[in-house]
């Protein structure tokens, strides 16, 4: 008979990735600790979830605004035609992350999104001149594809990455209190 049911397992393994998601950085005893498990089945669960893939990797989160960077973010909707094996390939390698780096903007999130829309990307970038060359380099590049692009500045970013923006009190401003 199994140690732990599958139930048991997953519920454990819940438990080590929301850790992981307040802070990638925690040390594996910190994690054991928080969740009450030993340091080495804190050790398995993460190599055991790297392996499968159910972890991807870890980042850090940074205040983009005190680097001279806002956030943008850009709404792209699909067209009837279907996609060429070029557009393919190109939106697979990821080519377009490098253009957007060659002028001073660099992609954050990229999502295939089911809705109004069909594709939308984060990117941080100076200012909206930067950005504009961003939506316009997806309008050149996917022009046979797309039939709408939109461009939105966030204003203040509460919560990135599941982590919440440590000046949050300076959201009050903005919502005018």
């Amino acid at each position: 008979m199994p140690k732990n049911s599958q139930k048991q397992i997953d519920i454990d393994e819940m438990k080590v990735i929301d850790e992981l998601k307040t802070n990638a950085n925690k040390s594996i005893n910190n994690i054991a600790k928080e969740c009450g498990f030993s340091r080495q089945k804190v050790w398995r669960i993460i190599k055991k979830l790297e392996k499968n893939n159910t972890i991807w990797g870890y980042s850090t989160v940074v205040d983009e605004e005190k680097h001279g960077l806002n956030y943008f973010i850009l709404l792209l909707k699909r067209g009837a035609s279907p996609a060429t094996a070029e557009a393919v390939e190109n939106i697979t390698s990821r080519e377009v992350d490098e253009e957007i780096r060659k002028i001073d903007c660099e992609m954050i999130t990229s999502l295939y999104i089911h809705g109004p829309y069909d594709w939308l990307i984060i990117f941080t970038a100076p200012d909206i001149f930067q950005a504009k060359k961003v939506s316009e380099l997806f309008k050149a590049r996917y022009h046979k594809l797309l039939t709408e692009v939109h461009l939105l500045e966030t204003i203040f970013p509460a919560k990135i990455s599941g982590i919440v923006n440590p000046d949050i009190n300076n959201l009050k401003s903005f919502l005018g209190e």
